[in-house]
């Protein structure tokens, strides 16, 4: 009778710690699910700085050209940005300091709507090389998401392929409407390989190479490299194709924003060669 008494509570330990080992394997796979989602999320939002980045760059290279071409002898570069955005220019012997502001209730630029202003300025030399230009958001949003940061362009009259480039400081703070916040560090360089000296910012292409860091509120870190260029078409809302490599501690992969085609899907490779795909918002 004590052997099986004995055999009994061996059994029923035995399916306890099966319960046990079930379940902790279960909560394991949850979580690593869980985590696998936030990695892609977190990916996701950064594409969609990227987008929100490639958007505010467009919009003081623009008004910058717009009003160096009306004080020079190139043909005066037409205003392709609505007139809902007031340009206020303060204008001094060699210093410009621009206000573009897009007001309280916002303006649709390209698809996206935008409120606040941007505030830049620079030091003005028809003879230079290089120019550098400062800039401020203030109470600034695109899509509903605020940006926070003041940050610099330099520009380079001719690169080594005589396109002018563009070299960009990337401290940037953005806010989702949720509340979830990401900010940014890292330089991007932005070659204009068609469209400059046409007198329409809409038909510009721009190729974008660089490296940056994107931290979350949450203390996640995420590197970033630019593996080919990132193809801007202006009149796209979204990149139209490039690759750039991802690197988290046990996570990274390639993100892909395809072939050329002007949509709002891409993809990311996992290192384990899973892939996602993605629908930028």
């Amino acid at each position: 009778m004590k052997s099986f008494k004995a055999f009994k509570s061996g059994i029923l330990n035995l399916v306890v710690l099966g319960l046990i080992f079930t379940s902790c394997s279960s909560n394991n796979e949850a979580t690593e699910t869980e985590s696998q989602l936030e990695d892609t999320l977190e990916v996701q939002r950064s594409a969609e700085i990227d987008q929100i980045d490639s958007v505010l760059g467009d919009l003081v290279i623009e008004v910058y050209e717009n009003e160096e071409s009306s004080l020079t002898d190139r043909d005066s570069q037409a205003r392709d940005i609505p007139e809902c955005v007031t340009i206020t220019v303060v204008a001094q012997q060699g210093y410009r300091q621009v206000s573009v502001d897009f007001g309280p209730e916002g303006c649709i630029v390209r698809g996206h709507l935008i409120k606040g202003q941007i505030v830049f300025d620079y030091t003005r030399d028809p003879e230079a090389q290089q120019i550098m230009i400062n800039y401020s958001l203030v109470d600034f949003y695109i899509d509903a998401k605020h940006l926070i940061g003041s940050r610099s362009i330099l520009k380079e009259l001719s690169n080594e392929n005589g396109n002018p480039q563009f070299t960009h400081d990337l401290s940037i703070t953005v806010v989702w409407p949720n509340g979830v916040q990401a900010s940014r560090e890292g330089t991007k360089i932005r070659e204009w390989i068609e469209g400059f000296g046409s007198g329409f910012f809409s038909d510009n292409i721009f190729e974008i190479t660089g490296d940056w860091t994107a931290i979350f509120v949450n203390g996640n870190t995420h590197s970033y490299e630019v593996l080919t260029p990132l193809r801007r078409v202006v009149i796209c809302t979204y990149f139209v194709s490039g690759t750039f490599n991802v690197l988290r501690t046990n996570f990274g992969g390639i993100f892909d924003y395809g072939n050329g085609e002007c949509d709002n899907q891409a993809s990311f490779t996992s290192n384990n060669g899973q892939e996602i795909e993605i629908t930028l918002n």
